[in-house]
């Protein structure tokens, strides 16, 4: 157990265990944030929300093999667990850090996955195909283990928020799931650990994405066709300077499932390249 400061880091699930059996002893609720670290104000939003739910907050930071193909960017992710700590006790954010080795989650002769479908399919697991099945079996092991009440995720990745959701439902695991809004620069980019990987000039370009997703949503509530509102918005992230399109989709906000006209809530989603970085975002369509 780590105790160079007041804020208490643990690696060991057992060490995890014993802390949430301590507070359940003193009639405490506990929630989970699960973080892959890299903390921001968004990260902040989650343990916020979580104070609000539970008396007990647990932050795990965990970068996470299992949902990073070959060519992506496990190995340069950024990590620095001294100043995530340092910023989750300068807000008094956690009672407790859970930051497990890759062993303690995928010990030796580790072989099983977990697949959701449903929500799931398409979207983002038409560009990465093993990243809801690594997200999936991450949580399905950070549940068990801590056994929250609650588990907080925010909205901006709002297909991840559905999947989360759908697996804690289909596995009777046991927690409340809940949805934090997006948290965003004056500019409206979605605050996101990647966004330290752009440049000056990309910076500029990533601020369209929040105002084509507006457009998007704005045309489809005007009664342009959808395919035709996506299509739209497409071409304009290419003209502001994106160097790929990934998807512009307008969902329906329960399922997912592609839409023929607005009918009822719906989401607008979006996952562009500027430079070597991908970047997704969502809003109310």
């Amino acid at each position: 157990m780590d105790t160079k400061k007041s804020l208490t880091v643990v690696h060991a699930a057992q060490e995890l265990q014993a802390a949430v059996k301590a507070w359940r002893t003193e009639g405490a609720s506990v929630a989970l944030a699960p973080t892959m670290g890299a903390l921001h104000a968004g990260h902040l939003s989650l343990t916020q929300e979580a104070r609000r739910r539970a008396n007990r907050v647990v932050v795990s930071i965990f970068v996470n093999p299992a949902q990073f193909a070959p060519h992506e960017d496990f190995a340069r992710y950024p990590r620095n667990m001294e100043s995530d700590r340092a910023l989750l006790e300068k807000q008094a954010a956690a009672d407790l850090i859970y930051a497990p080795g890759v062993e303690e989650i995928y010990p030796d002769g580790f072989a099983t996955r977990v697949r959701v479908e449903g929500p799931g399919l398409g979207l983002e697991s038409d560009f990465r195909p093993h990243f809801f099945g690594g997200v999936a079996t991450v949580l399905t092991k950070l549940f068990l283990q801590c056994r929250a009440d609650f588990a907080m995720f925010g909205e901006k990745d709002y297909q991840q928020l559905l999947v989360v959701r759908r697996l804690v439902k289909d596995l009777e695991l046991g927690l409340e799931i809940a949805g934090v809004p997006t948290v965003r620069e004056s500019d409206g980019l979605a605050l996101s650990s990647r966004n330290a990987y752009l440049t000056e000039e990309q910076r500029k370009i990533a601020a369209n994405l929040n105002r084509v997703l507006d457009f998007v949503g704005d045309r489809a509530k005007e009664g342009v066709p959808i395919p035709q509102a996506e299509a739209e918005g497409a071409a304009r992230l290419l003209r502001a300077g994106f160097d790929r399109v990934d998807y512009v989709a307008i969902r329906d906000a329960a399922t997912l499932a592609p839409l023929r006209v607005l009918s009822g809530p719906a989401r607008v989603l979006a996952a562009v390249r500027v430079g070597s970085v991908r970047l997704i975002d969502n809003k109310p369509a």
